[in-house]
């Protein structure tokens, strides 16, 4: 049994040139067809009063049938006595180009059908493009409609040139495109050699797909797992997703980019199996549980620590765009990137591309099927790859208003790698273990340690509370100590700005702190709006026994009118701004160890209920 994948074939042309026309011969002359289905076709024909039509094989929708031509792609499985292979009918109408597009991404190879009486036309041109863009250097040229010039030769010869010649504009070299004509009508040099064009001494186009070599396979590539999920089961957090390049195996040693944190391969786990497996490759979904619980989330990359992808917030695309608006610099759209999604920015157009003369211009826009070379510069650090470094992880496509608009190829080469900038660890740290363990510190303080995670809306009253609660522990003998924007703004924090990204690395960094007195047995009183509900989740994962979430529980109309006058603090104008708008909502804690209503109840109200908490929860 032949068990190798089998090669993915695009099959693209303009309209009307002859395409599925190619396939459903194609794949009647390979025995690929069921039984009864020419006949079907053949009798649904008679009907309607037309001529046979071999692309009503692929033809599905009716639809399709009605206007004559490839509305969606269809996938259909065939064979050769060489290999097995799927045959993507991709559409070539202009306004089809997302689905064609779609078909084109996941091939190996591809071919183009060029009508031999009208030549390279527009959308020929177009469609060309698009397979170099994504990246498909095996092409094969099928000039269908060979009957129709009665087998011309010179024909033949013309528009052989013209596609050649564009082709080779795009880089491909001419030594191996293969220019094959063809009537699918009556099959000529579709599987069998055609008598009728005898001139004609090359390959059939079947023969010529069996002569593509195998793609490399996606295990050879470095290790790429976009995480889809985190699933807690029992006592295990299982990693989910699919792996789309390299192999892992248990034991491997992980990083996850652009986090950075570093765990091994505790186990693989599967599904409706009863054995479990050592190791999984490309193509495969898996979930994985590691050695440590660290906190990882959708859209980070697991690679190996010696081959990890690159970090960076900008990058050089080329990109293909499809927005019935011209994309501008400035413009903002939403970059879907494997598992992740990023709020990106047109920093620059450095280029646009005529797809008929390959022309190049420059431009503060690229028009609606045009090409452009583009600058892009994200909030947040990506991981990414260059598409000629891995295919599988250098494709992104452009969402505007929940529409796909673009789509396009990384380009890193010129940008440099902030890997080292975001923080990996040095290899030369080691761990200390301290003489004096938690119990000791706890039996001399007379209490517990922990994080009080205060949080809610600026101007709920978390400054207020959380000096005040640090005021009445002191006064009762424990060990307290507040951390809040004022002391972690002017020193640890002070390199950052308030962006999305600089936000989440300050709660990063105040929870390390509040963690390091934690465990010198002190309570961490901490007063930040933290509004992201991950960045909260990652602080409970580095002390989860010690964590106490409080949250103030007030509206942002309440917010909003207190001022320095009353009973709390008026937050910043920057903050209320930053988080009452669309971009970054508040997100309110999910399950809270304490709620404390900030409207209904008076300051002295609120921090007895702290205070409460805190003896209770704190006691030996």
């Amino acid at each position: 049994m032949d068990t190798t994948a089998p090669l993915k074939i695009v099959i693209v042309g303009h309209v009307d040139h002859g395409k599925s026309t190619v396939v459903g011969r194609l794949f009647h002359d390979t025995g690929a067809l069921p039984d009864g289905r020419v006949d079907a076709i053949r009798e649904m024909c008679k009907k309607r009063g037309m001529p046979f039509e071999w692309a009503f094989v692929m033809d599905a929708l009716q639809a399709e049938r009605d206007q004559g031509i490839t509305i969606d792609i269809s996938q259909v499985f065939f064979r050769s006595e060489k290999r097995r292979y799927v045959l993507i009918d991709a559409p070539g109408h202009h306004e089809f180009i997302k689905n064609m597009v779609t078909g084109a991404a996941s091939a190996d190879a591809a071919v183009l059908v060029v009508d031999a009486e009208q030549g390279v036309r527009e959308e020929t041109r177009r469609h060309a493009y698009l397979l170099h863009l994504l990246g498909l250097r095996r092409v094969v040229v099928a000039l269908s409609k060979m009957d129709l010039i009665d087998y011309s030769q010179s024909r033949y010869a013309e528009v052989k040139s013209e596609c050649l010649t564009y082709l080779t504009r795009l880089g491909l070299d001419p030594e191996l495109i293969e220019v094959i004509p063809v009537s699918g009508r009556d099959g000529d040099n579709i599987v069998t050699p055609s008598h009728a064009m005898d001139w004609y001494q090359g390959p059939t186009l079947l023969a010529q797909l069996d002569r593509i070599d195998d793609p490399t396979p996606d295990r050879d590539l470095p290790l790429r797992l976009p995480v889809q999920d985190v699933y807690k089961f029992d006592k295990r957090r299982i990693v989910a997703g699919r792996i789309e390049s390299g192999t892992l195996a248990v034991g491997d040693n992980l990083t996850f980019s652009p986090s950075n944190k570093s765990a091994k391969i505790n186990s693989i786990e599967t599904w409706n199996t009863d054995n479990e497996p050592t190791s999984a490759s490309a193509g495969s979904s898996v979930g994985i549980t590691l050695d440590q619980q660290i906190f990882v989330e959708r859209g980070e990359i697991a690679s190996h620590l010696d081959a990890p992808p690159f970090l960076t917030n900008i990058f050089r695309a080329k990109l293909f765009w499809l927005g019935k608006s011209s994309l501008k610099i400035g413009n903002r759209y939403r970059l879907k990137l494997n598992t992740s999604s990023y709020l990106v920015e047109v920093e620059s157009i450095d280029k646009t591309i005529n797809i008929d003369d390959l022309a190049e211009t420059g431009g503060d826009q690229v028009a609606r099927y045009d090409v452009g070379e583009v600058i892009f510069r994200s909030r947040g650090i990506m991981p990414v790859d260059a598409f000629s470094d891995n295919p599988n992880t250098g494709r992104f496509v452009l969402v505007d208003d929940g529409e796909l608009v673009g789509g396009g190829l990384i380009d890193t080469d010129g940008f440099t790698n902030q890997r080292q900038r975001v923080g990996v660890r040095s290899q030369n740290i080691d761990t200390h273990v301290h003489g004096v363990d938690l119990d000791q510190r706890w039996h001399v303080n007379g209490h517990k340690s922990g994080i009080v995670w205060i949080t809610g809306l600026p101007g709920s009253g978390k400054t207020t509370l959380s000096f005040g609660l640090e005021k009445m522990l002191f006064d009762n003998g424990y060990q307290a100590y507040v951390l809040d924007g004022e002391n972690i703004r002017q020193h640890l924090s002070e390199d950052l700005s308030f962006s999305p990204e600089d936000r989440t690395e300050n709660i990063r960094r105040v929870g390390q702190s509040a963690r390091l007195f934690a465990n010198a047995g002190m309570i961490s009183i901490t007063a930040f709006i933290s509004p992201y509900r991950n960045d909260r989740d990652r602080v409970r994962a580095l002390a989860p026994n010690q964590f106490h979430e409080i949250y103030l529980n007030a509206p942002i109309d309440v917010c909003e009118a207190r001022d320095t006058s009353g009973s709390y603090k008026k937050a910043r104008r920057g903050e209320i701004a930053d988080f009452t708008g669309v971009s970054a909502p508040y997100e309110i804690p999910v399950a809270p160890e304490l709620v404390i209503d900030t409207v209904h109840l008076t300051v002295e109200q609120s921090l007895e209920n702290l205070l409460n908490y805190v003896r209770k929860t704190f006691s030996r």
